[in-house]
């Protein structure tokens, strides 16, 4: 039985210095970082240095990092939380039509319950957004631009700079970037976002740690209230220890940006020449993509049949985002991409890893070829 793991854009394992650093906290401190007394006081110490160290390694400044829970929750506080502190100036919105569910749901929320407009912007062929679109798009009243930096099925980049750039000389509008396939993977610079987030186990830290950077000139109306944790934007006792090991992976994915990014790319050259020896096979994912996702299609084949008997001979990828995987419907982001909804339904998702070897890809693509070649149309 294999062990092979294709499905690192979902999740990440957890590093090993990370869960060390992880038990050890847990064990010496389990006091509440808020709280006054001494344990209280030292774990609030950690926690300051973990934002200093995030505001350093992003250049950003130490109040301008507000802990979450994940990324689901930051770009929900981003979108709503301006939404609604500005909705003042106007109530028009802009967004993709390939962004994640948190980002889309949060959009269709305000559009459908509170009376907000929003603009869901194409995508071309290399799954990037109409820039002129775009401009053409923005109005006195647009407060909020929300545009992905990869997205998550099929691995293509937007131009941040491009986008804010057109935003800034066409509007008074905020930019909020969704950079939670990005970070630790694309040398981007997020300074030319308004607010941008990134979840923790996305980089081989713990689920349910993350971080919404918001540039201190911007107002949010808290999404949960009952505390002054977080500057008062987020309400709630903060998991401080997850919150620090954040800032260690972190630390760990941008000192090795470079060094993974240069093994993924060519381990994905080498993907793609295996696949293209498969008949049948279409490559979704643009030319141009980030080097950790590719997706594909087999024609006249279910995709969900193809990922259930590879995960049955243990090797595991997937059809779609994993928030969106127990839906019946088909991706979102690879219909923009492909006009086709029987290639949407059917699509397969490989996100690759640093730890990813060639011998299971060679592994993976014959296990692979065989079941196609089994299976009836």
């Amino acid at each position: 039985m294999n062990n092979i793991y294709l499905d690192y854009a979902s999740t990440t394992p957890i590093d090993n210095d990370v869960l060390e650093s992880y038990y050890k906290l847990l064990k010496e401190n389990y006091a509440n970082s808020d709280s006054l007394h001494e344990i209280g006081n030292v774990a609030s110490s950690y926690l300051k240095s973990a934002r200093q160290q995030i505001a350093n390694l992003l250049k950003c400044k130490e109040n301008e990092v507000i802990f979450t829970s994940g990324s689901t929750e930051a770009n929900n506080l981003a979108i709503k939380g301006v939404a609604f502190a500005y909705q003042n100036r106007g109530k028009h919105l802009i967004t993709s039509k390939v962004e994640h569910p948190s980002v889309l749901d949060s959009f269709k929320q305000l559009e459908e319950t509170f009376g907000f407009e929003v603009t869901y912007l194409d995508i071309d062929e290399n799954g990037l957004i109409d820039l002129n679109q775009l401009k053409n798009s923005l109005r006195n009243d647009t407060i909020l631009v929300s545009i992905m930096a990869v997205n998550n099925e099929m691995g293509s980049i937007q131009n941040l700079q491009q986008i804010s750039k057109i935003i800034k000389e066409h509007s008074h509008a905020l930019y909020h970037v969704d950079a939670t396939q990005a970070m630790c993977k694309e040398k981007l610079d997020y300074s030319v976002a308004d607010l941008y987030n990134f979840s923790s186990h996305k980089f081989y830290g713990l689920k349910g740690a993350g971080v919404l950077i918001k540039k201190e000139k911007v107002r949010l109306l808290p999404i949960l209230s009952g505390g002054q944790q977080e500057g008062g934007y987020r309400g709630g006792t903060v998991n401080w220890v997850s919150q620090v090991t954040l800032a260690k992976s972190l630390r760990l994915g941008v000192e090795k940006l470079e060094e993974h990014y240069k093994y993924v790319s060519d381990l994905k050259k080498y993907l793609i020449d295996k696949l293209q020896k498969i008949d049948n096979l279409v490559i979704n994912s643009p030319q141009m993509s980030s080097p950790y996702i590719l997706n594909i299609y087999f024609k006249n084949k279910r995709g969900e049949v193809i990922m259930n008997a590879l995960s049955n001979k243990g090797i595991y990828i997937s059809t779609k985002s994993a928030c969106s995987s127990r839906s019946k419907d088909y991706s979102t982001s690879i219909y923009e991409l492909t006009k086709d909804k029987n290639i949407s339904k059917n699509s397969l998702r490989i996100s690759l890893s640093h730890l990813t070897t060639k011998e299971e890809l060679d592994i993976f693509v014959n296990e692979l070829k065989e079941i196609v070649d089994n299976l009836k149309g």
